[in-house]
């Protein structure tokens, strides 16, 4: 027997007042207009007419090398050649799909979105939050500092990459931090200049708690946010049963935004628009966002923290990433021009940068654990697992793809 699925629409009301607003060609006064675009050289990445100031963003982000390394990066499910399961260049086309339809419904700057969604995972490491866990932890017990994703997207695209990307974007992409759910997100009303987003973005690494603060300064930033959380709770669910991951179907509690993907990503946008259109803020009915903190809660019990998921990254990926930290710390170290680390990290980096226009340190001046976790955090999860078996061959620790057949 089918299941019973229960989609929502605007309201009447809310529906009129978009199509009359547009009729009238109103401006939304909360958006973020392009002429307000703010950059590190000005002089440079000016906006024209078939390039306006955030398409510039958005082509930036996806003319770099790094980009392309979404197709390869674990979303939830390591080690399964699948091409049903998501990996992590389908979440961000997600992510920027949902927020882009609130945008328009809210006529916000849809440029200025694209331009963060696409950027906000691009500093994430091979294998998902497991990674990034192990990753911050072996950099935190050497420099005392921390690791988040978010801040290292920002970390590649203005600092390793050198983009002259806007303040908007960076903002929004350091803010987005998905894993936080929130009944309504409010801008923080003020946009920073870069040398305080810098002193914002370096007390991320000092200070653990600070990345649970951090708000965006655009309307735009916020409905990127909202939209991260949106994207992965039913597609999770959807993989996870794609994967047979439960011995038996789960009973979901959720009983308003709905249990499958299409009806929670469908009904948490209405919700969303009915809740803040015409407002300079975002918000959302009491009953969805504790079914949505709800739906959340159930991921992490049936699906994040499962055993199987778990096992393996125990038993042999978190040891290959220290053993590989280590040995790709003695190589920078010595920085031998025939070592792994500098003809394919360093070598690639200072290739990639050669012809940019804004101003930038040389890259060898960086301190060495920050060259190894731009390195490993760049990889994608074949390129962490052959270069493991390169550099340890008799080592141990293997790892098995579950296979279409398997």
């Amino acid at each position: 027997m089918s299941k019973v699925t229960h989609y929502i629409n605007l309201s009447e009301e809310t529906g009129e007042r978009i199509r009359d607003d547009r009729s009238r060609h109103a401006v939304n006064p909360y958006a973020c207009r392009d002429e307000d675009v703010i950059r590190r050289d000005p002089s440079h990445d000016r906006a024209n007419l078939h390039r306006p100031a955030f398409v510039r963003d958005i082509e930036k982000i996806m003319n770099v090398p790094y980009y392309n390394r979404y197709s390869d990066k674990t979303q939830v499910f390591s080690l399964v050649r699948n091409d049903d399961i998501s990996r992590r260049a389908l979440h961000v086309q997600f992510v920027s799909r949902i927020a882009r339809n609130i945008g328009r419904l809210l006529d916000l700057n849809i440029d200025l979105i694209e331009a963060i969604a696409l950027g906000h995972d691009i500093g994430h490491t091979p294998f998902g939050h497991a990674g990034e866990r192990t990753l911050s932890d072996i950099y935190h017990s050497r420099t005392g500092r921390y690791f988040n994703h978010n801040v290292h997207s920002v970390r590649v695209l203005d600092d390793i990459c050198c983009q002259n990307l806007s303040l908007q974007t960076l903002d929004g992409i350091i803010c987005h931090n998905g894993e936080m759910e929130l009944k309504e997100y409010r801008p923080r009303g003020e946009m920073l200049d870069f040398e305080a987003f810098d002193e914002m973005k370096e007390r991320c690494y000092t200070d653990r708690q600070e990345i649970k603060h951090l708000i965006p300064c655009t309307l735009e930033g916020c409905v990127v946010r909202v939209s991260d959380i949106i994207a992965y709770i039913g597609k999770d669910r959807q993989d996870a049963e794609r994967l047979g991951l439960f011995e038996k179907e789960p009973v979901y509690s959720q009983k308003t935004i709905g249990t499958t993907n299409a009806e929670m990503i469908n009904n948490m946008i209405v919700n969303i628009v009915e809740n803040s259109y015409g407002k300079p803020y975002l918000k959302m009915d009491d009953e969805y966002f504790e079914e949505l903190a709800g739906a959340k809660r159930e991921n992490y019990s049936l699906i994040y923290g499962n055993e199987k998921t778990e096992a393996v990254f125990k038993k042999d990926i978190e040891p290959m990433f220290e053993e590989m930290y280590a040995e790709l710390v003695r190589q920078a170290e010595s920085m031998d021009p025939g070592s792994v680390f500098v003809r394919h990290h360093i070598d690639y980096i200072e290739r990639m940068t050669r012809y940019v226009h804004v101003s930038h340190r040389d890259y060898r001046e960086n301190n060495v654990d920050d060259m190894v976790v731009d390195y490993i955090a760049g990889m994608t999860d074949d390129y962490f697992i052959d270069l493991y078996s390169f550099l340890f061959p008799g080592s141990g620790h293997r790892v098995k793809y579950t296979g279409y057949f398997d």
